[in-house]
């Protein structure tokens, strides 16, 4: 049942992200879920996997690559699912610093009730 809700809290993210922002379009709801479980797969899976490939690239930068990393991961998800389109990299970019503030708000509520 957790994960029900955890998938539901993320699609209402992306579909309030998507909402604000004008450079990300997403058509309807179940474009929003889609979009919401590829972007938790690859948060999940690919992201870390990147983030240890860049390490040095990333100490470098004081972890500002992390920043550009989930940018290009999240115009990857705006090719890969239709329904869910996302204008550039700086879109992309504030798309997922949004998303983010959106999820742990969303979070905290869920933790609360």
């Amino acid at each position: 049942m957790h994960i029900i809700i955890s998938i539901l809290l993320s699609t209402l993210a992306v579909c309030i992200t998507a909402y604000i922002l004008p450079g990300v379009h997403v058509s309807n709801f179940w474009s929003a879920l889609v979009a919401a479980v590829v972007l938790g797969v690859v948060n999940g899976l690919i992201l870390p996997i990147l983030l240890i490939i860049t390490l040095p690239i990333n100490f470098l930068t004081l972890g500002l690559l992390t920043f550009v990393i989930i940018a290009f991961l999240v115009m990857a998800v705006s090719a890969i699912v239709p329904g869910f389109h996302v204008d550039g990299f700086w879109w992309a970019l504030v798309f997922a610093l949004v998303l983010a503030i959106i999820n742990s708000f969303l979070r905290s509520i869920d933790k609360n009730i």
